[in-house]
């Protein structure tokens, strides 16, 4: 019998354990549950207003907002109630505060915009009312869908959308001896388009969920998958297993967890730390979160940024994808000729 620690027999050389080989994945390994533990946990511990976008109907309420709310708030005076809800129906506003007696404040809100930035603007004016002895009355202008009471399917899909492009681009990196470079490139746009039609369809005609029109949600997710394949495809073909791990963190991390919403509860992108807020709308899973609510509850506004920037992080990895190969098709062979 043989026991096993005895060497192996049949000619099998035996393994060599490399400490770099074990001690690199481990510490990624770490730093990557390191990261995500300290992005969504850290970012839901106490998020606080900060320039929230709030219309203010009269130039007297508007001085006096401002001057309670202070940075919390950034104040836009409107001429009436009636302009504010536009901005508010637009996504260019939060809600519209207006009076219609010294003692009655009106709130017009967009619960669409999350529980937490809807929440601290009805706080905020609920604080205001108090020091002021008045009261106020409020009104969902813009609510969520009625299958998406919380306010997360869009992140929940957009998250399960990059992780499934991420994890194939994973795949046919470590299959680049056995798959041509045409057919990764066709596999990666082919998924971007079935998960994107699949996303849609499931979040929206089925469910319910998402509201937006179906060819634009398909659209917005079939961008995000390909931003997402392409982008992992590139780093990964550049920096080697380096490139996956930054892609982790990048898309899969950093990008969902600053994108507007955390597991458990809505975050609005102005409840965010200023450096989660520069990150959030650039990277793939902010400007989809961003593309699909916006098509689905304040008419498509402001959508061309966020369609714009998918579709850079789809055409620059694509690009640096076939720089790789040309590149590596002109190295120079450094191997000694046989005679």
């Amino acid at each position: 019998m043989t026991s096993p620690s005895d060497p192996p027999t049949g000619g099998a050389s035996p393994v060599v354990t490399q400490r770099r080989a074990w001690t690199t994945l481990v510490i990624t390994g770490l730093i990557i549950g390191t990261a995500f533990i300290a992005l969504y946990v850290g970012l839901q511990r106490s998020p606080q207003p900060s320039q929230l976008p709030i219309a203010v109907a009269s130039t007297q309420l508007a001085n006096t907002a401002q001057a309670g709310f202070g940075n919390a708030v950034a104040v836009t005076e409107v001429a009436s109630v009636a302009d504010g809800e536009a901005m508010v129906r637009h996504g260019d506003a939060v809600a519209v505060l207006g009076a219609t007696s010294p003692t009655t404040l009106t709130l017009d809100y967009a619960g669409a915009s999350g529980f937490s930035e809807s929440g601290a603007a009805r706080q905020l004016a609920a604080g205001l009312a108090q020091k002021a002895g008045a009261t106020v009355q409020e009104n969902d202008i813009v609510p969520l869908a009625t299958y998406d009471s919380r306010g997360l399917s869009a992140f929940y899909v957009v998250f399960g959308v990059t992780l499934s492009s991420f994890v194939l681009a994973q795949g046919l990196t470590a299959a680049t001896a056995k798959v041509r470079l045409r057919h990764r490139l066709y596999a990666m746009g082919g998924f971007a388009v079935l998960i994107g039609v699949i996303a849609a369809t499931v979040a929206g005609p089925v469910y319910g969920s998402l509201t937006a029109p179906f060819p634009l949600l398909a659209l917005s997710l079939t961008l995000l998958s390909a931003a997402s394949a392409f982008t992992t495809k590139a780093l990964g073909a550049w920096l080697g297993p380096a490139g996956i791990a930054l892609a982790v963190l990048t898309l899969t991390t950093i990008g969902n967890a600053t994108s507007g919403a955390t597991i458990g509860a809505t975050i609005g992108v102005d409840l965010l730390p200023e450096w989660a807020q520069a990150v959030s709308g650039k990277l793939p899973p902010g400007a989809a979160v961003r593309a699909v609510n916006n098509f689905g509850y304040f008419d498509g506004a402001h959508t061309v940024a966020p369609l714009v920037i998918l579709a850079v992080w789809f055409l620059a990895g694509l690009g640096f994808v076939l720089l790789r190969q040309r590149t590596a098709q002109r190295r120079p062979l450094t191997a000694p000729a046989t005679p």
